[in-house]
């Protein structure tokens, strides 16, 4: 049976990395098992590409304490380094070497021994075989994260880091890069990734959310959402733009969102505060409005759980 210390890739307690005066990240508390992926959730500035760069070994923590694949963040990252993968936002290709040439470069750099079975491999697992005389700089910029990924992926490491891999691809590419992930768990890699979009972020195994360098909560998506204060409703109206500039002159834009004819409205106290809401619209003569109570989305979890949690009462 599998012991709690081979069951977790990553965990980290108060794990802090600061420049100067400026605290990028500060008491992050993560726990990631074998086999899982693992989402880091928060607004911009909230610091998960540098909480990436320090779980990769890249950085040193100031502060705090934490071990990936066993090994100890702050003495051993050369150690965790040879069994990463690392794919960031800005992840280099050389536009003038092919995918060939590109994949063999990063094999080079990892010391891959039988380069063509594995570049092969690669290949093939990212549907980019017929590319493969292509020069990088002429592919497309779904193809390019693809290839990307098979460059990261060539050493075959235990452990992959994505920063917001699928940013600039368009829906139909980052559906099919999705779908690489998916077969790279089936491999038993553990992928640890941060992303814009929720949508994605709701594939994950678990998640979690930090604002300000700090863990807010972490947890499956389900319970996460299950753990939003308050309730969320949404307001129907035929004149939505104009009800949800009716409602801003009360409610922050932490409480609301637009979305096409609806609105929707996050509320601590419920649905007496919903009503309020709806008797402003009456009183304004914004015409008929609808309510209805909704289940919450992520988006909801992350903007409940910053505006209640955040000490510091600066929301996103």
């Amino acid at each position: 049976m599998r012991t709690e210390a081979e069951s977790h890739v990553i965990r980290t307690r108060g794990l802090g990395r600061s420049f100067g005066d400026v605290a990028a990240v500060s008491r992050l508390d993560l726990e990631v098992r074998k086999g899982e992926m693992f989402g880091l959730v928060g607004p911009d500035g909230a610091g998960k590409s540098t909480s990436i760069r320090l779980l990769c070994g890249i950085l040193k923590p100031t502060s705090g304490e934490g071990r990936v694949l066993g090994y100890d963040l702050a003495r051993e990252a050369e150690k965790i380094k040879g069994r990463i993968g690392y794919l960031s936002q800005n992840f280099t290709l050389y536009g003038d070497l092919t995918v060939d040439e590109n994949i063999e470069f990063f094999a080079e750099i990892h010391g891959v021994r039988d380069l063509n079975k594995r570049r092969n491999e690669l290949l093939d697992f990212t549907r980019l075989m017929s590319f493969r005389k292509r020069l990088a700089g002429a592919l497309s910029g779904g193809m390019k994260k693809k290839l990307a990924l098979a460059c990261t992926l060539v050493h075959s490491p235990d452990l992959v880091f994505l920063d917001e891999p699928s940013t600039g691809v368009d829906p139909v590419s980052r559906g099919e890069f999705w779908n690489i992930l998916s077969d790279t768990l089936e491999q038993g890699v553990t992928i640890v990734m941060t992303s814009p979009y929720l949508d994605e972020v709701e594939r994950c195994h678990r998640i979690c959310l930090i604002h300000h360098g700090q863990t807010l909560m972490s947890g499956t998506p389900s319970e996460v959402k299950a753990a939003v204060p308050g309730k969320v409703y949404e307001i129907e109206s035929a004149s939505a733009a104009a009800a949800y500039s009716i409602l801003r002159t009360k409610w922050s834009p932490t409480c609301l969102v637009l979305y096409g004819d609806r609105i929707r409205i996050w509320s601590e106290r419920g649905h007496a505060e919903a009503l309020e809401a709806i008797a402003m619209l009456d009183s304004h003569g914004a015409g008929q409005a609808r309510l209805r109570e909704v289940e919450p989305s992520l988006e909801d979890a992350l903007i409940g759980l910053v505006s209640t949690k955040d000490p510091t009462g600066d929301n996103p």
